[in-house]
């Protein structure tokens, strides 16, 4: 732990009252998506590039495959200690994320259309121009460096009773549960995996790494088909247990860390606190972490997960009315509105489709609204004044 803590951002382990409150247990926020590359995988990068060997560092340099933070981790403190670092990244690779790990100083080399494609090529690199490959999870040192989280959290907070990891390769839980296990066995370690891709969870039932159908989850940083060989013995000897949580549970679970703790968490960082949320592990009266253990979020699906989730709250509405197609037609549709205090973000109008009669109009209205309660209240309203009217969802 010593050789990386003054090159890594000790991030906060804060309690939230909200998830408290919610769930019946004291909870604590171990926020690593606070790093300087927003993401814990820095933390395991920087651990095996600081136990090269001389040669190693010399002959060439290292290479690794990723499409987003492990990228980003490693080539930021391969840049700071002056190595030289070549990433392969998948040609679907956000902008963004290619822009970001070059601007550390990395070479990016664009292969292939998803991630193993990209693995394979930076196998054929490391063998041809004899670099020192640096995996993203199945790595000893990568491991050991992640695990520097679990003595954190014990530092920040040394009562704590469980904590809860999300799960792609192995890697993050295979560290902290070792970590912390070792140092005092009582304490409960919980695994969280997108119920499209639970590799981990399968890997545990088969008694082996199996590689699982590609799937998409808005959980891409741990979107992980296969478990690593390193990683599954660590899991099987110190995980309580692995849970699952499907896209409209993480997406959720975004929102509610922006809007109630003000932090921003990608899918992957905010598969634990979904999981807790959403009652897929027996805890209840217990002092619990949970590693929120990326930000690197893409802004349109950010943008999307939020509306989706004002939807879903009963805060976002659209109705689609059915009306006649004169003058003053829609005032009067609009004053009943006003009256009930919804808010117009949006409107559309149609005449030729959705059954509407020779001389009237549909219009869609996107409302803002104070909750479910409250477009009830607007359904009845809309109804007493005769209107046929239907919600879309």
């Amino acid at each position: 732990m010593g050789r990386i803590r003054g090159s890594v951002y000790l991030s906060p382990c804060a309690r939230s009252q909200t998830f408290s409150e919610t769930t019946g247990n004291s909870v604590f926020l171990k926020l690593d998506n606070l790093q300087r590359t927003g993401a814990f995988k820095e933390r395991g990068a920087l651990n095996k590039l600081l136990s090269l060997t001389v040669e190693e560092k010399n002959k060439g340099g290292v290479i690794a495959a990723s499409a987003g933070n492990h990228a980003q981790g490693l080539a930021y403190h391969a840049g700071r200690l002056g190595i030289h670092a070549q990433i392969c990244m998948p040609l679907t690779t956000p902008l963004t994320k290619v822009s970001a790990t070059r601007a550390y100083g990395a070479d990016v080399v664009l292969h292939g259309t998803n991630y193993d494609e990209a693995y394979e090529e930076a196998l054929r690199r490391c063998e041809a121009e004899r670099l020192t490959f640096v995996h993203a999870f199945d790595d000893e040192d990568v491991i050991a460096g992640q695990g520097t989280l679990g003595l954190e959290i014990l530092e920040q907070q040394p009562e704590v009773e469980a904590v809860i990891v999300p799960i792609g390769g192995g890697g993050l839980i295979g560290g902290i549960a070792c970590a912390i296990k070792q140092t005092n066995s009582k304490i409960q370690i919980f695994g969280v995996q997108p119920a499209k891709l639970p590799s981990m969870k399968v890997a545990v039932a088969e008694g082996k790494p199996v590689t699982l159908t590609a799937a998409s989850t808005i959980a891409d940083g741990i979107a992980v088909r296969r478990a690593g060989e390193r990683t599954l013995p660590l899991v099987q000897k110190y995980v309580d247990e692995i849970a699952t949580v499907d896209d409209e549970e993480i997406a959720n679970a975004i929102l509610l860390l922006l809007e109630r703790e003000k932090t921003l968490a990608e899918g992957a960082g905010a598969a634990g606190v979904a999981a807790l949320l959403n009652d897929k592990l027996p805890l209840r009266g217990k002092k619990v972490a949970v590693v929120v253990g990326g930000g690197n979020i893409d802004v349109t699906l950010l943008a999307r997960i939020i509306e989706r989730g004002l939807v879903k709250d009963g805060r976002l509405v659209r109705l689609r009315i059915h009306l006649g197609d004169f003058p003053g037609a829609l005032h009067r549709l609009t004053g009943i509105l006003a009256q009930h205090r919804a808010n117009i973000v949006e409107t559309s109008y149609d005449r030729a489709y959705h059954n509407v009669n020779l001389g009237d109009t549909a219009i869609d209205i996107t409302m803002e609204t104070r909750g479910a309660e409250h477009i009830a209240e607007l359904l009845g309203a809309i109804s007493a004044a005769n209107y046929q009217h239907e919600r879309i969802l």
